[in-house]
């Protein structure tokens, strides 16, 4: 899913920066690799999972990757405790796109 649209990802115009993806994958595995190349003009994108935890060394190689995880609340507890404050929720990826395209009409 491209934020705020595919209209706005291909407008040279558009600032990047206010560009987001979010790819969605039941569990991360090897597949999180796949989305990297789905949105190139964006540097960071969020990949929403029900994965019960990664390894560390798994959750390391997809943050230098650019991939930042949106898990539910409810799964953050599986997931190393070192990495817990860096997941996001659903709801907070959601907040973060109201707040950021508020003033698109």
């Amino acid at each position: 899913f491209l934020f705020p649209s595919a209209g706005a990802y291909h407008d040279t115009e558009f600032p990047v920066e206010n560009l987001r993806m979010l790819a969605v994958k039941t569990t991360c595995k090897d597949r999180w690799r796949q989305i990297l190349n789905e949105a190139d003009k964006i540097h960071q994108v969020h990949l929403f999972t029900l994965q019960e935890g990664v390894s560390l060394a798994q959750y390391r190689e997809m943050r230098e990757s650019g991939v930042r995880l949106v898990v539910p609340s409810s799964l953050h507890k599986k997931y190393p405790e070192a990495v817990r404050a860096e997941l996001m929720t659903l709801g907070a990826f959601i907040a973060e796109l109201t707040e950021l395209y508020a003033d698109i009409p």
